[in-house]
């Protein structure tokens, strides 16, 4: 069983920037696929960004890349997500996601285990 904790969540005006953190544990972590989901009040729980266990590939949702970069340290068992130029939009409830077969993969569907989500606001 996979443990993971999120971290880094807060509130920031527009424009500003956040770093979420997510930290794996309970499992072999470095061979996992990891990623960032977010849901806002009212709307589905919708993909951000994802990483292949080996961190070569990732993937963005068009509606935050150039603004958010995902990482992973696979020595610490962590993903990273920075979030520059954040707007009003970007605010919901960020959830960290492990896939135990290791790609980067964008439907919540594909994902084995989940954190219990930080909540980032950004007000304009």
């Amino acid at each position: 069983q996979v443990q993971l904790a999120e971290s880094g969540g807060g509130s920031v005006q527009a424009g500003g920037s956040l770093r979420l953190s997510c930290a794996a544990s309970g499992g072999t972590g470095s061979s996992y696929g990891m990623g960032w989901f977010r849901q806002a009040p009212g709307k589905e729980r919708e993909f951000v960004a994802s990483i292949s266990w080996s961190g070569r590939s990732t993937d963005y949702a068009d509606s935050v890349k150039g603004r958010f970069t995902i990482s992973r340290d696979s020595a610490k068992n962590t993903v990273n997500l920075q979030m520059n130029a954040l707007r009003a939009e970007d605010t919901a409830l960020y959830y960290c996601a492990v896939r135990a077969a290791g790609g980067s993969r964008t439907t919540p569907q594909e994902y084995d285990y989940w954190g219990q989500g930080t909540q980032v606001t950004v007000s304009s």
